[in-house]
């Protein structure tokens, strides 16, 4: 038995004793992802163009995410058996290491390659933080921390799309990718003295931040929970399906049978990895992670087209097309305030269903301008909609996984949140990009991308509510 080394103090807030220095710490990272998502998706057109890789624009972001997948896996296993700071310290080296791959990086493939290994790290690291909230901070301050790491986008989202397009043009966009892993030793050393304080108990229960003593992460007999292999295998064969769904589009042939084969095999290999009834919408914790996926497919489906939507056929500079992204992630930052302020007075299923409905109007609003040429602005505003959808249910289905969750499972439930998050986006990417490249003209590519994330979108809404239980 190890009782935690963070002891809570009646009525501390997140930015007190003792949870100052994981509060700082874990947002820091969050700042560092923020950063490189919101840059690297503005600079990714620029990246396409001059490497020739407009075939692989989509496999730039979809493969991240499905890479994402088995890094989640085994941070959540990991988690469950020694406590989440291995898996967090090690999650971060590995993302440093694919973004150095990609800032090197000299033809598309390369780029590509970087952002698998790139994705591996930052899947684990997201999942290893969840753990690290639910280890150290008691359920009531829940919603505060999830607030906080939406807060933590509001910098990058000012200044990361602006910079980014800014490096492209006055230097290259090589340093947009080797700048983001400068920024690793900061957040390291920030992040280093928080986890001293960090044991494999949990806030609400065993080795509690409540000061309520605990154990290790256990079965309730006491002992390890055991290595998943089994699982890892399967996240490995979701990713494969993913990558294969994006390699289909240049089969001329055996292309639609090579899609429809990966979709059926990626959802297949999702079954061990998320709760049971996930994939049939049952109420409670299986809906909130399937709800999870399908706002991730939408949203970001939709979001990576922007800026090229914008540089291809509005003419505007990297610069400037990353300031959409700007507008949506201050939008999610703001949502994701109020959601906390308001506290119980907003419920969590209202809130994810309101968010819903936000989402699918904004890429509405894409999709109509793209089909009738309306000004760049319309989607533009529509997309400070969309971020603020996300920001008001995006915490609500973080805390709601954590409520529903034992101590034995907070790493598997948080690991398929995530897994859900990352998969959704990832099938999304592939078939946008699949339907971005079936067509012959710019204006029906970009319109088919926003069709199809409308639908997903739209599932979205019809299935919200089931997140109740």
């Amino acid at each position: 038995m190890r009782e935690s080394a963070v002891s809570a103090r009646p009525g501390a807030g997140i930015l007190q004793r003792p949870y100052l220095l994981v509060t700082v710490g874990a947002c820091a990272l969050v700042f560092l992802a923020a950063f490189e998502s919101l840059a690297v998706t503005t600079v990714m057109p620029v990246v396409s163009r001059e490497l020739g890789g407009a075939s692989l624009y989509a496999l730039a972001f979809a493969g991240p995410l499905a890479t994402g997948v088995i890094g989640m896996v085994g941070a959540g296993n990991w988690s469950d058996r020694r406590g989440p700071v291995g898996p967090l310290l090690s999650s971060v080296a590995v993302f440093a290491l694919g973004l150095l791959v990609a800032g090197t990086a000299g033809t598309m493939w390369a780029v590509v390659a970087g952002r698998l290994v790139q994705g591996l790290g930052g899947g684990a690291m997201t999942v290893a933080l969840y753990v690290v909230v639910a280890r150290v901070y008691p359920a009531v301050l829940h919603p505060k921390i999830f607030a906080a790491f939406s807060a933590a986008w509001v910098i990058p989202s000012l200044v990361g799309p602006f910079a980014a397009g800014l490096v492209a043009q006055l230097a290259s966009w090589h340093w947009v990718f080797l700048g983001v892993v400068v920024l690793v030793l900061p957040a390291l050393a920030m992040l280093l003295p928080a986890l001293r304080g960090v044991r494999s108990g949990n806030a609400n229960g065993n080795g509690s931040a409540d000061g309520s003593g605990g154990g290790t992460a256990s079965d309730p007999a006491g002992s390890p929970v055991p290595w998943a292999p089994g699982r890892l295998a399967w996240a490995a064969l979701a990713a494969l399906a993913v990558l294969g769904l994006n390699l289909s589009s240049g089969l001329s042939v055996a292309g639609p049978l090579l899609a429809g084969a990966a979709v059926v095999i990626a959802l297949l290999a999702v079954r061990p990895l998320v709760p049971r009834g996930t994939l049939t919408a049952r109420r409670g914790l299986p809906s909130v992670i399937l709800i999870r996926g399908l706002v991730a497919a939408g949203f970001f489906g939709a979001e990576v087209y922007l800026p090229y939507l914008l540089v291809e056929r509005y003419a505007f500079s990297p610069t400037f097309a990353g300031l959409t992204l700007t507008g949506g992630a201050l939008a999610w930052a703001a949502a994701s305030g109020v959601q906390s302020r308001l506290g119980g007075r907003l419920g969590s299923p209202v809130a994810v269903r309101i968010g819903s409905v936000m989402v699918l109007l904004a890429i509405a609003l894409a999709l109509v301008t793209t089909a009738l040429g309306w000004p760049a602005a319309v989607a533009i505003a529509g997309w400070v909609l969309a971020g603020g959808g996300m920001g008001l249910m995006y915490p609500r289905l973080s805390v709601m996984t954590l409520a529903l969750s034992t101590p034995d499972t907070e790493g598997f439930n948080s690991s398929a949140m995530s897994i859900s998050d990352s998969l959704g986006g990832a099938l999304s990417l592939a078939a946008t990009g699949i339907v971005f490249t079936a067509f012959t003209t710019t204006a029906a590519s970009f319109t088919g991308v926003f069709v199809l994330t409308a639908v997903i979108a739209a599932a979205a809404v019809a299935l919200a509510p089931r997140v109740a239980h």
